[in-house]
């Protein structure tokens, strides 16, 4: 019988990246109190790569105690700049002040995913992708941001790579999958070699 694969997320495209590598899988989102338990994490000095993961646990773990059979995948994405983590923007002022601090630096995105079965984890990946951005001008970002709000704004960093986010930047050293939040070649291989997905 099949192995059972539950992704523990709403995200359309995380979706799109296992249905296109071939990966049969159900979809049961994971509702949890994302900010508190950032904010809690924070509050301990807990390190971005570290905020991500544990967010990533905390989603395959209470969609794996629905399904303990089951193989659950939790992810969680975080932005790091210069230390801190952005969260995704509270609205169209917030998503433009977060760009201009982006603007013309580096920064990092982890992208975290967790697999629990059997009330445990039993595979864990954090990617790591570093970008600069190019210094846009204001002009640019108001048109920008006009253009792509109701894309962008449930997007950390206020910006899609695989859309007019793209532009931009002015470099990104990293994984294309792990940018788009799920660090794909990684889990793919994980469950090949589990035997889930045939090799």
């Amino acid at each position: 019988m099949p192995q059972t694969i539950i992704l523990a997320s709403g995200s359309v495209i995380r979706q799109e990246l296992l249905k296109n590598a071939g990966v049969e899988f159900a979809v049961d989102p994971a509702r949890i109190d994302e900010d508190a338990i950032r904010q809690s994490l924070e509050a301990e000095e807990a390190t971005p790569r570290d905020i991500a993961d544990t967010l990533a646990e905390f989603k395959a773990r209470r969609i794996g105690e629905k399904h303990p059979e089951a193989m659950v995948i939790g992810c969680d994405q975080v932005l790091e700049f210069k230390g801190d983590v952005l969260s995704k923007p509270k609205d169209l002022d917030d998503a433009k002040a977060q760009l201009k601090r982006l603007r013309a630096n580096r920064h990092k995105l982890l992208s975290a995913v967790v697999v629990y079965q059997d009330g445990k984890p039993i595979w864990r990946h954090v990617g790591e992708v570093r970008l600069m951005m190019r210094p846009f001008s204001d002009t640019y970002l108001d048109a920008y941001l006009l253009r792509n709000w109701d894309s962008i704004q449930h997007a950390v960093g206020c910006y899609k790579l695989e859309e007019e986010g793209v532009r931009l930047f002015a470099r990104v050293e990293g994984d294309y999958f792990t940018v788009l939040g799920l660090p794909l070649v990684e889990l793919l291989s994980f469950l090949t070699t589990r035997g889930v997905l045939k090799a």
